[in-house]
């Protein structure tokens, strides 16, 4: 191929690569040839990898409660992961084909593969996909439901547990497997015609937030793309020149069709096990970037084919971001979180009196069996939010890559910011960690009224503020 750009090229050298990616981001060379200088060369690393059906059983509510529920199994759901050793203690990140893993449902996952992995809940790195033909996860709020006899139901407890369980023994099982990892590969390539802004500018100057995943709207489909991070990235963990396993993400809602009852990973999940069965010896993981407010609609009408459309594309950023990853020694792997404190959403709507209220209320009313699900999330989330909870922004370290896990539906402006906060490094931003707060916006779409804020965003203005402080500690370590 010719006429490539920076993004696509290949690097032949470590320093090669230091001066693209410096001049990409407006970097300093010599920051991160001192981090080289000052990593720790004298530790052994290994790698586990682990994978284990999560499928929910026909007739278990998807997306909280707000679509059909499971009818039928279009494709199964995974959880993914590693486990790092070699460290002081070790690391675990495990992707979930789930919609969310919520308050203490979060909890109880990064209990369970601490313990099973023989290292700290803290140390365990919990991602939702978002697929919408799935499960959210939120114990409290399921019991809080069930407490006041709804009739409704976001989470069957026993499988939640069961999948749990499942995930912890095929964790313990892959640790049996090790494999030592000497090499640090960094790819990434740029997507083209997936991901799109909500938010566009209509004919008559004004802007909406309102493109959603799918749209049959020609104006809709014909506006530009928006603040979107194009490039899907890829971390590669190597046994010398043995790859062992690849890490992608990409910043978009992962939705085409949805919402009858088929449960499926979607395009994303397609993508993967596509990737996947191209080489077997390659365990293969993805997980959703920072995306609150990204979506596919522009390039998706939401036609059954256009999942295998998008699905395409996705690959195809896999594929090469591959081709485009340098290798490099892996010499350090450290641990970080900063502590983020999000305050409790208490407008009009979001007071624990109204949430109580719509639980309450048994007659014919105008509150809808996802209202019901929907209050009883927010509600289990200020329970902690107002006994003074923090959340973590966790940082997995390599010297010249860092990942880190923002939580919930953030939007895209976090992951970028990110990026902006350490130029001299490779930053894989992923979304959907601890999801209970949901939409985390900037301050510009409070003043716009984006019209997604309007339900699922239990957090108040202000927000953009502590995510900022919470992503540079935790990427400075400072």
């Amino acid at each position: 191929m010719t006429g490539k750009s920076r993004d696509q090229s290949s690097f032949s050298s470590r320093r090669q690569f230091v001066r693209a990616t410096a001049g990409f981001a407006g970097a300093s060379v010599l920051g991160l040839e001192l981090g080289f200088a000052q990593s720790n060369t004298r530790n052994t690393f290994r790698l586990a990898t682990f994978s284990a059906d999560v499928t929910v059983p026909l007739g278990h509510a998807l997306m909280g409660g707000g679509i059909a529920p499971a009818k039928t199994i279009g494709d199964p759901l995974t959880a993914r992961g590693f486990v790092l050793l070699g460290g002081e203690l070790p690391v675990v990140l495990v992707s979930v084909e789930w919609c969310e893993i919520r308050n203490d449902a979060h909890d109880r996952w990064r209990a369970a593969l601490a313990e099973a992995a023989g290292t700290k809940p803290e140390r365990v790195f919990v991602t939702s996909t978002h697929v919408h033909d799935a499960p959210v996860a939120d114990l409290e709020a399921q019991r809080i439901l069930s407490r006041h006899q709804t009739g409704v139901n976001i989470t069957d407890l026993a499988f939640h547990e069961q999948a749990v369980q499942r995930v912890a023994a095929a964790l313990r099982e892959g640790l049996k497997n090790s494999k030592p990892v000497t090499h640090l590969g960094l790819g990434q390539a740029r997507v083209l015609n997936v991901a799109s802004n909500r938010r566009y500018v209509r004919e008559d100057g004004t802007p909406t937030y309102g493109r959603m995943s799918r749209a049959t709207d020609t104006k809709i489909r014909e506006a530009p793309e928006g603040t979107i991070d194009p490039f899907l990235k890829t971390i590669s963990f190597w046994n010398g020149g043995q790859p062992l396993l690849a890490l992608h993400s990409y910043a978009t809602h992962p939705m085409s069709h949805y919402g009858q009852g088929e449960v499926s990973s979607d395009f994303p999940g397609l993508a993967l096990r596509r990737r996947q069965a191209g080489d077997a010896k390659i365990f293969q993981i993805y997980a959703s970037g920072c995306s609150g407010n990204v979506t596919a609609g522009k390039y998706n009408d939401g036609t059954p084919e256009n999942r295998v459309v998008l699905a395409e594309r996705i690959h195809q950023g896999m594929a090469d971001a591959w081709r485009n990853t340098t290798r490099l020694p892996l010499e350090q792997i450290a641990w970080r979180a900063a502590p983020l404190r999000l305050e409790p959403r208490g407008s009009a709507g979001f007071t624990v009196e109204e949430m109580k209220k719509v639980l309450l209320v048994k007659d014919a009313t105008p509150f809808s069996p996802f209202a019901k699900c929907k209050a009883a999330m927010g509600l289990s989330w200020r329970q902690r939010a107002d006994a003074s909870y923090r959340l973590d922004v966790p940082v997995l370290d390599f010297g010249p890559a860092q990942i880190i896990l923002l939580p919930a539906e953030c939007y895209v402006e976090f992951q970028l910011f990110a990026q902006n906060v350490r130029p001299d490094s490779f930053v894989m931003a992923l979304g959907y960690g601890e999801c209970a707060p949901g939409y985390i916006p900037i301050e510009k779409a409070w003043q716009e009224n984006d019209s997604n804020l309007r339900d699922w965003c239990w957090v108040a203005p202000g927000a953009e503020t502590a995510m900022k402080e919470a992503i540079h500690r935790a990427l400075k370590g400072g």
